[in-house]
């Protein structure tokens, strides 16, 4: 098994299926865990205000099972193959044809590419296996950002503890190049987070935003954080722009910077030597 993985169209197969898998339970986690931080958070308050607890029963990523929101009929294992199940089904349900979103099948789709692309990019060994793992972390932050606005602790400080232990062997950077990372990460974000509190009295992100480009400097060193800096901001603000006035939005509509970080990491994960390489060629005298 382990000499098939070494060949690389095999080993490219390989996970995109399992990136399709994967991409599935994601779209569980994006769905469910924010769920299941407003019942902690519930929770806490009651007991902190001394009242009886809810008895609501507890959601967990496995608990309930999968099942249609409009009719609450049991989803079939064969009704959960990724993106073809949809396509069988022509994006509704099988018992009351309430409409099943498209992000569904788009995030499973997504999720199996872009572990393909990692598996040929840098084929079989601690690159592509680690790389996997960035981005399955990074697709699930994307969603939950978009939709709810926030950043979960329990997924970005991992995040950035696995990416100092990966770099404990030096497969991205340097260890002492990704502490250094996390921690200009970190602290870059959250200046511009005081700066711009003090100046406008307002919040201009989230500390899950701190976090996150925290995380992703501590998997590729201080040296990718300008870039990938850069990289989110022209993005989210060329993007921003073309969505609120799509949706004509005021100027005060919050957008979530989690995605662009997270494309910002992806760009860095598959072009980072070439980006930084034109980057220092742009702004060197």
């Amino acid at each position: 098994m382990l000499t098939a993985l070494h060949d690389p169209v095999f080993f490219t197969l390989t996970c995109t299926a399992l990136g399709l898998i994967v991409g599935s339970f994601l779209n569980v986690v994006i769905l469910r865990l924010p769920k299941m931080m407003e019942q902690g958070w519930r929770r806490e308050c009651c007991e902190l205000l001394d009242q009886p607890l809810s008895d609501e029963p507890s959601l967990t990523l496995s608990y309930p099972g999968s099942q249609c929101p409009g009719c609450g009929t049991p989803i079939k294992p064969w009704q959960n193959i990724p993106v073809i199940s949809w396509l069988l089904l022509r994006g509704q349900c099988a018992q009351c044809r309430m409409r099943i979103s498209a992000r569904y099948p788009f995030v499973e789709l997504v999720t199996g590419l872009l572990s393909g692309c990692a598996a040929w990019h840098f084929g079989f060994g601690p690159e592509a296996i680690t790389a996997l793992v960035l981005i399955w972390v990074l697709i699930a932050l994307t969603g939950i950002d978009m939709d709810t606005q926030l950043l979960p602790d329990s997924m970005t400080l991992p995040l950035l503890w696995l990416g100092l232990g990966v770099n404990l062997f030096a497969v991205w950077t340097p260890l002492p190049s990704a502490v250094m990372g996390a921690m200009l990460g970190y602290g870059s974000l959250w200046s511009v987070y005081w700066l711009f509190k003090l100046v406008t009295g307002k919040e201009g992100m989230g500390y899950g935003d701190f976090k996150l480009l925290g995380a992703l400097g501590a998997w590729f060193g201080w040296q990718a954080v300008p870039l990938m800096i850069l990289l989110s901001s022209f993005v989210g603000a060329a993007l921003g722009i073309a969505i609120l006035i799509a949706r004509r939005q005021g100027r005060d509509t919050p957008i979530p910077f989690g995605p662009y970080l997270a494309g910002a990491g992806l760009l860095t994960l598959f072009f980072g030597d070439t980006l930084t390489t034109e980057y220092l060629q742009l702004v060197s005298p």
